[in-house]
């Protein structure tokens, strides 16, 4: 068998969950969309059941597959709905929804439902994605509460810069909900994982745990809590063949590495059809036998190549861990020029397996 594989930790996730709790005071919802940012949604929705305060995906799919599971613990649709006709599983599943748009609040006034359903009603504070705009929402939860078709609202907006510590846009944002909601009774929520570990005193209700589960930091400088987290994932192979190249020998596609003395060279099954990031560079750190080394040249599709020249102790069959405990996915995302949400999202191919139970 193909030696490829993501070790799961449970505990580690259950660790970075109370963490989320313990720092804020705040009841969480667990953000477990796109699969869990590729650690597996139903399993990770398993192991956090018991202690979690609900769960948030991005789609009623991705909601449907949690209740299939067996999860029957509040799932929050990070989108809303898509049609209007969605509302009826919404309402049969007992599913929580935001609604971001004028159209999905007249879908729920328009609708024949069964029993009220909860709605978490986004504020665009300045992200201008989705949301709705300052002047339309108080009469919008106003419009929501006289429709007799709503049991709870929470009051909602998301950070567009939270992951800048030294940034003014998130207390702008803050003042844009703040004079917003004013008036209006309702819990609120909004704080995600950067506000969670970097914004002690953003106000919130409910807190938004989405790339901090994992043991990742958003952060590009160093944080007290978000060094307290654990990584979930390990991502690990093995070394497939062993080469002894002389200098000036190039080292895969487009010979984007070329040798600058003897080296010994190792190749290891992990590609960027696993999700293994195709634009990690030469010097990319990876954990070999217990020692620190590097990528080098070019990722391929199955394979690449790594650095055995200092690891005399390493050879064929030896484990590489790509990231982990020892090797930091947000060091291998600043390597490869993007951010451990894409690189955790992208996985794909590699079996997962869980422990922690």
């Amino acid at each position: 068998m193909r030696p490829a594989r993501a070790l799961i930790d449970l505990q580690a996730l259950r660790h970075n969950y109370r963490i989320a709790r313990e720092t804020t005071g705040a009841k969480a919802l667990a953000v477990i969309k796109a699969d869990a940012y590729g650690h597996g949604a139903v399993r990770c929705a398993q192991a956090l059941e018991a202690e979690a305060d609900g769960f948030a995906v991005a789609c009623i799919e991705e909601a449907l597959e949690l209740r299939a599971a067996g999860i029957r613990a509040p799932v929050l649709l990070l989108e809303g709905f898509f049609e209007a006709d969605e509302l009826a599983l919404i309402v049969e599943h007992d599913f929580w929804c935001v609604v971001h748009s004028l159209w999905q609040l007249e879908a729920i006034e328009q609708a024949a439902l069964s029993k009220p359903v909860t709605v978490w009603l986004k504020l665009d504070s300045g992200m201008h994605r989705v949301g709705l705009h300052p002047k339309d929402y108080p009469s919008a939860y106003q419009r929501l509460l006289a429709s007799g078709k709503v049991a709870k609202i929470v009051l909602m907006s998301h950070f567009a810069r939270a992951d800048e510590l030294h940034e003014q846009s998130s207390a702008d944002q803050v003042a844009v909900f703040e004079a917003a909601r004013k008036g209006l009774a309702a819990e609120i929520s909004l704080r995600n994982s950067p506000a969670v570990l970097g914004w002690p005193q953003i106000p919130s209700d409910w807190v938004r745990p989405g790339i901090m589960l994992y043991g990742a930091t958003p952060f590009e400088e160093a944080n007290a809590v978000a060094e307290r987290l654990q990584p979930v994932m390990t991502l690990e192979s093995k070394v497939i063949s062993v080469r002894e190249l002389p200098a000036g020998e190039p080292v895969g596609y487009g010979a984007r590495f070329i040798t600058d003395k003897p080296m010994r060279i190792g190749v290891v099954a992990m590609g960027y059809a696993d999700g293994y990031p195709r634009q990690a560079p030469t010097g990319t750190p990876v954990l070999v036998a217990g020692q620190r080394s590097r990528i080098l040249g070019r990722v391929s599709m199955d394979m690449l190549c790594i650095d055995l020249t200092d690891v005399p102790q390493a050879g064929l069959g030896s484990t590489v861990e790509l990231w982990g405990k020892n090797i930091l996915a947000s060091d291998v995302a600043k390597w490869a020029d993007t951010i451990p949400y894409q690189i955790f999202c992208n996985l794909r191919r590699v079996p997962r397996l869980y422990s922690g139970d």
